[in-house]
C-alpha cells in the first residue's frame, strides 16, 4: 500500500456540502493499489455506554486518472456534524487513515483523531443558477456578427467580409444586426448568448474600456440594447455580458488624468504605478494586462475603484436585466473584490450567472463565495488533443477527462462553461485540419457531457480561421456558402440534449471503456429509470465495437439514427463508421 499517494482533506472537492442535507466525500489513492475503502463515521457527540456510535459504509471508485483512483460517497449526517476516517484494504495490508495519520485499528476512544466536518451550515452550500444547467450558449463577437445599421459604422469601416480581419480593422457589426438574426439562433436551439465587451472602447475587440457606463456607439444605443435583451428574453434566451475589471483602456478618463497630472492626479492610486512620469512606450512602468501599455491594470483593492466597478456591475443588471457576467482575466483580480462582487450582484439578481475567465485549475474561485463557474479550458484542451489533433490515445483522453471530473465538486461540474473555441483560440475547424467529421465528433462529445456548452459564432456552419485575428472573421450569412450539413447536425445535437436530460447534467456518469487499439471511447449516464450509453469512434475506419454492458432482453434505441433493436444475447456490439458515434438509450 503506497501511503504517500493517499490524500484527503475536509474541504474543496474532497469534502463539501452538496445540498442542505448531504455531504460528498472523496478520497484519493494510488491507481489500482487499494481493493476496498470503507468510511467510518459518526457524530462527534453521539456516545453511549458502549462508546462512540459509528457507521461503516462502502465507498466506490468514481474516477481514475493516470496516477490515482478517486473514491466517492454521499452521506447524510443525522445531526449535520461529522467525524470520519477511512479503512483501506488491499491483498497484503489493512490500514485506517485519519487526520492524525495511519493506524492498524480504528482509534475509537477519541474523535479528535478523525477528519472533521464541523457543521453543515445552509449558508455555506454552493449554489449556482439552475437555469445554467439547461443552457446552450452562443458566443457573439458583436463587431463581426452582422451589420444592421451602416449609419453607426466607425470611420474607415471595411465592407462586410471586404478583407481579412486584422487587429485594427472594423466591419460594422452592431445590435440591429443581431436583432435581425435572433430567429436564426432560436432555430439553432440556443438558449444563452455571451457577448464579448459592448462598452465604449477604442479597439474592435472592446477589451480596452473607455467608459463602463456607456454602450460603444458603433453597436447602437442603450435603448437598442434594452430592446435586444427583451427580444431575447421573449424567446427564452439569456444574456451574459463581458466585464473587463482587471484593466481598463488607455483612454479611460481616470488614466488620462494620471497621464496629464502625474503624481498630483487624484486617480493615481486607481492603478499600480511604479514611479512617475508614466512610460507608455516599450515596457510600461505601471502594471498592465500582459505588457500592453494601452491596458493599465486597475487597483481593485482601492476603495474608490471597488465602488466604481461594483456600481458598474449593479447598473447593467438593474437597468437592462442581463442574466450573467463573464469576468475577463479573472484570476489576476484579488479574491476579496470578487467576494464583494458576488455579494452585490446576487443582491440585485439572485440567479445571476457569474463566470470567470480562468484557463487553469480554478478551485480557489469555486467555493461558493466568488464565481458560479469558469471557462473550462482544461476540458477544451483534452478534447482537442484527442479528437482534433490525434496527440493522445483514447486511454490518455479518458484518464484526463476523469481527472477533470474530479477537479471540482459535482454541482460545479454541472455549470462549467464548456467550449471548443472562442475569440482567443483558432477555429475548431482549423484545429481539426478541416476534417468536418472530427468536428462533428467534438460537438457530439461537447453536447453529451455535463456542463453548460458554448458554440462560438460561425462554428456551426464550418467557419475557419487561425489564431486571433483570424478567428474573428465576419459571420457568413449567404446560405450557399454555409455548411448546411454541419448546421443541421448541430441543430439535431442541441435538440437531443434538450429532449433527453441524461445527455446533459442529469444522472450519474461512468466511464466504461477507452480502447487505444481501435481509438474508441465510451461512457454512460444513468438515473433510476433510464441509461444512455455514448460510444465514440475516433477512427478513420469502420469499427464493430462490443458494448461493455449486459443488455440481454432490453430494447435499445439509437437516439441519433432512430433505429432500435432488442438485445437477445448478453454480448452485443454496435457498428460505427469512420468518426461515428452512437447514443444508445435503454431502461435502467
Amino acid at each position: 500500500m503506497l501511503f504517500e499517494a493517499i490524500y484527503h482533506r475536509p474541504q474543496d472537492q474532497y469534502a463539501y456540502a452538496y445540498n442542505e442535507k448531504t455531504l460528498h466525500i472523496q478520497l484519493r489513492t494510488k491507481k489500482q493499489d487499494i481493493e476496498t475503502v470503507e468510511i467510518l463515521y459518526g457524530d462527534p457527540y453521539d456516545w453511549n455506554k458502549n462508546g462512540w456510535q459509528t457507521t461503516k459504509s462502502k465507498m466506490n471508485i468514481a474516477y481514475s486518472d493516470q496516477l490515482f483512483d478517486y473514491w466517492f460517497i454521499a452521506i447524510t449526517p443525522p445531526y449535520k456534524r461529522l467525524r470520519y476516517g477511512f479503512i483501506l484494504t488491499n491483498e497484503t495490508t489493512s490500514s485506517v487513515f485519519t487526520e492524525k495519520g495511519f493506524y492498524d485499528q480504528p482509534p475509537l476512544d477519541d474523535t479528535s483523531y478523525y477528519f472533521c466536518f464541523p457543521y453543515l451550515n445552509n449558508i455555506d452550500v454552493y449554489r449556482s443558477p439552475k437555469w445554467v444547467e439547461k443552457t446552450v450558449w452562443y458566443q457573439i463577437f458583436p463587431e463581426r456578427f452582422a451589420n444592421g445599421d451602416a449609419s453607426l459604422n466607425p470611420k474607415n469601416t471595411v465592407s462586410w467580409e471586404g478583407s481579412e480581419p486584422t487587429p485594427t480593422n472594423f466591419f460594422g457589426g452592431d445590435f440591429k444586426g443581431i436583432l435581425k438574426n435572433i430567429d436564426y439562433l432560436v432555430d439553432l436551439g440556443i438558449s444563452g448568448i455571451y457577448f464579448t465587451p459592448i462598452f465604449k472602447a477604442h479597439s474592435n475587440h472592446k477589451y480596452d474600456t473607455i467608459d463602463y457606463m456607456e454602450i460603444d456607439p458603433q453597436f447602437g444605443t442603450k435603448e437598442m440594447f434594452k430592446q435586444l435583451v427583451e427580444e431575447c428574453h421573449k424567446r427564452g434566451i439569456k444574456i451574459m455580458l463581458d466585464a473587463v475589471f482587471n484593466h481598463c483602456g488607455y483612454y479611460f478618463a481616470p488614466f488620462q488624468n494620471v497621464l496629464k497630472n502625474g503624481e498630483d492626479s487624484i486617480y493615481k492610486n486607481w492603478f499600480h504605478i511604479h514611479d512617475f512620469p508614466l512610460q507608455t512606450a516599450g515596457t510600461p512602468n505601471y502594471d498592465t494586462f500582459a505588457f500592453e501599455p494601452s491596458m493599465p491594470k486597475l487597483n481593485t483593492e482601492n476603495r474608490e475603484v471597488k465602488e466604481y466597478l461594483l456600481n458598474v456591475g449593479r447598473y447593467w443588471v438593474n437597468e437592462f436585466d442581463i442574466d450573467g457576467w463573464r469576468l475577463d482575466v479573472a484570476n489576476e483580480v484579488d479574491h476579496q473584490f470578487w467576494r464583494e462582487f458576488r455579494t452585490e450582484m446576487k443582491k440585485v439578481k439572485q440567479d445571476l450567472y457569474i463566470l470567470g475567465e480562468i484557463w487553469h485549475d480554478s478551485m480557489p474561485w469555486l467555493k461558493g463565495d466568488q464565481f458560479d463557474s469558469v471557462m473550462n479550458y482544461p476540458y477544451t484542451d483534452n478534447a482537442l488533443r484527442f479528437f482534433a489533433k490525434n496527440e493522445i490515445t483514447a486511454g490518455q483522453f479518458s484518464e484526463t477527462f476523469q481527472k477533470h471530473l474530479h477537479m471540482y465538486p459535482q454541482h460545479v461540474n454541472h455549470v462549467l462553461f464548456n467550449l471548443l473555441g472562442s475569440h482567443d483560440t483558432p477555429r475548431v475547424m482549423n484545429i481539426a485540419n478541416h476534417n468536418k467529421e472530427k468536428v462533428k465528433l467534438l460537438y457530439a462529445f461537447l453536447l453529451s457531457t455535463p456542463g453548460s456548452p458554448c458554440i462560438y459564432y460561425g462554428d456551426e456552419i464550418g467557419m475557419t480561421g487561425e489564431q486571433d485575428p483570424g478567428c474573428r472573421k465576419c459571420m457568413i450569412w449567404e446560405e450557399e456558402r454555409q455548411d448546411r450539413d454541419l448546421l443541421t447536425f448541430m441543430k439535431k445535437l442541441i435538440y437531443l440534449r434538450k429532449t433527453y436530460p441524461l445527455l446533459g447534467n442529469e444522472g450519474e456518469l461512468t466511464v466504461l471503456e477507452a480502447n487505444d487499439d481501435s481509438n474508441h471511447f465510451s461512457f454512460m449516464k444513468k438515473n433510476e429509470q433510464q441509461q444512455i450509453l455514448i460510444i465514440i469512434n475516433n477512427n478513420s475506419t469502420k469499427q464493430d465495437i462490443p458494448i461493455p454492458l449486459n443488455l440481454k432482453d432490453k430494447k435499445v434505441v439509437n437516439l441519433w439514427t432512430g433505429n432500435d433493436f432488442a438485445a437477445h444475447a448478453s454480448n452485443v456490439s454496435v457498428q460505427l463508421g469512420p468518426y461515428d458515434f452512437a447514443f444508445l438509450l435503454f431502461d435502467a
